[in-house]
């Protein structure tokens, strides 16, 4: 059975991958992440994933290589990760009671097979009204500062949510699980066998 690499450090995709049960590492991938000019955000993920993916496979190539990104996006424009306490209050309100779509791509390569393949999961997420003290309380207990549009939906962050649409709800997190089990039954590595 070939190894299995994770193209990430992220500790949610991480958390995500181990409910498979199948042994893998994470490998930081070397990526430039900036967008192209007039880089639509559902293409910016999935040209990442798929960038992730292959970086991490040129250097284990007998290996099966998930990569994996989100791009959230309002009005037709990305909303990064806020990195501040100031930008997270900012997103918030500016994404207070509309509909943001998070974008999340997964890609698997295993170059020993010349295997390749990509999915887009997107996911619709409408938030609430959100008054100023609701979102100064949910930043304080959660911080959320390294997820895209401040919200960690699998925390206390679904409190600030009307309503999640989507086919895979783990794709909010990070990794859409249902299309990485598809891939990685392809690949050969099979999470039930």
């Amino acid at each position: 059975m070939p190894a299995l690499i994770l193209a990430s450090t992220s500790p949610y995709r991480r958390e995500l991958l181990a409910r498979l049960r199948l042994p893998f590492e994470p490998q930081s991938p070397q990526v430039d992440e900036t967008p192209a000019p007039g880089e639509r955000p559902a293409a910016l993920a999935q040209r990442l994933a798929l960038a992730k993916a292959r970086a991490v496979a040129a250097v284990f190539p007998d290996a099966v290589v998930i990569g994996s990104d989100q791009v959230a996006e309002l009005d037709g424009q990305p909303i990064g990760k806020p990195g501040t306490h100031e930008r997270a209050v900012q997103q918030l309100r500016t994404m207070s009671g509309r509909s943001v779509v998070f974008h999340t791509a997964v890609a698997v390569v295993r170059r020993d097979t010349g295997f390749e393949a990509e999915a887009l999961v997107p996911v619709t997420v409408r938030f609430r009204r959100l008054g100023d003290v609701d979102i100064e309380r949910y930043l304080r207990l959660e911080q959320p500062y390294d997820c895209a549009g401040s919200a960690k939906a699998e925390t206390l962050g679904i409190a600030l949510l009307d309503a999640i649409e989507s086919n895979d709800p783990t794709a909010l997190v990070g990794l859409p699980l249902i299309e990485t089990c598809r891939m990685l039954r392809a690949a050969g590595l099979d999470p039930l066998r």
